[in-house]
């Protein structure tokens, strides 16, 4: 069977998922320059996409002209024109279940999720490192005939910052570090009364830039906000083009197990991430970043850590177990890495 020169992949979901494909189509399209690689995502995720060669972005937009099944039907036609010859299917959801047929090409390869040892992680039967998602990725690849190796990454450089960047984020002579203190679960942060410590503490060495999204979060980042001191709120203040700048020029990011993680480590930066009910053994970790890098919760404490693998799922007094690290080993740790 000949090798695919042009790759229609699948990934629509989250913004933490579709972040994690950039360092492994990174990798593949520089190890592999002669590849032609399209990603189906939302329009919104394409600045996720902007410095990569060979890798263009097709928008889906699922919840309005490509919802539901005459959607998908619109969608599969318009992608026909684009004459792919092979789908790689990172998503592994209804909608590309769907979708795939469709399309009419015979080389499909979809990811592995590895959801039986995922239940086995939490359910306490095993408690190891399983396959990471970048290599689950990198896996789809290989079986089209092109293995890909992400021990040695190349990563982006450090972007120019905007006049409206500066002017948002100052220029004092200090270090950057960059908190994102919210999950889409509160089993995956850190309490906030604690988070507030943190950033106080950090202030007094650093220049602290707070991320977040959505109006509750910029109100409760509002609140940390002291620009007299150094930190500043970012939230709800930038385009995600602007927000990946910023990013870029961060010395430490530190981040909850969530998409700002992710967002981080593609592009490079030191990547620090505290885990409350989940666990990076389910292989969500950021791309290249040490296991050192990752704060855990007390499993002396919280035994039945990973209660779940998204953190949806946890007992009534699990709520909020990454309380049990403590506000020094956070604050010495960002100084470890500077």
């Amino acid at each position: 069977m000949s090798k695919p020169t042009h790759i229609l992949v699948i990934r629509l979901s989250a913004m933490g998922d579709v972040a994690m494909t950039v360092p492994v189509l990174r990798a593949l399209t520089n190890q592999y320059p002669h590849l032609k690689i399209t990603i189906l995502t939302r329009k919104f995720f394409a600045p996720f996409f902007r410095d990569l060669e060979n890798v263009t972005v097709f928008p889906a937009d699922v919840k309005g002209n490509h919802k539901g099944l005459f959607g998908l039907y619109k969608l599969a036609k318009a992608l026909k024109k684009q004459q792919f010859d092979a789908v790689a299917d990172l998503h592994k959801v209804l909608r590309s279940k769907v979708l795939k047929p469709m399309l009419g090409i015979r080389k499909v390869v979809t990811i592995h999720k590895g959801r039986k040892e995922k239940k086995a992680l939490v359910k306490g039967k095993i408690f190891e490192q399983l396959k990471t998602t970048h290599q689950r990725y990198a896996d789809v690849f290989k079986a089209f005939g092109y293995p890909i190796d992400l021990s040695n990454p190349t990563l982006p450089k450090p972007a120019p910052l905007s006049e409206n960047c500066l002017k948002l984020i100052g220029t004092p002579n200090k270090k950057r570090i960059g908190i994102a203190p919210f999950a889409a679960h509160e089993s995956k942060m850190y309490p906030l009364e604690q988070m507030q410590q943190v950033i106080e503490k950090l202030s007094l060495e650093y220049h602290v830039l707070l991320f977040g999204g959505g109006k509750k979060e910029t109100q409760i980042l509002s609140y940390f906000e002291s620009k007299e001191k150094g930190i500043v709120n970012l939230s709800g203040q930038l385009t995600l083009d602007e927000e990946l700048d910023v990013i870029s020029n961060l010395d430490v990011m530190l981040s909850m197990d969530s998409g700002n993680a992710h967002l981080a480590a593609m592009m490079g930066v030191k990547t620090i991430t505290i885990w409350g009910v989940t666990h990076p053994y389910a292989g969500f970790a950021p791309f290249n970043q040490p296991e050192s890098y990752c704060l855990l919760a007390d499993r002396n404490q919280y035994p039945k850590i990973p209660t779940s693998i998204y953190g949806n799922k946890f007992p009534e007094d699990y709520k909020q177990p990454a309380g049990s690290i403590s506000v020094e080993t956070i604050v010495e740790k960002v100084r470890s890495l500077i």
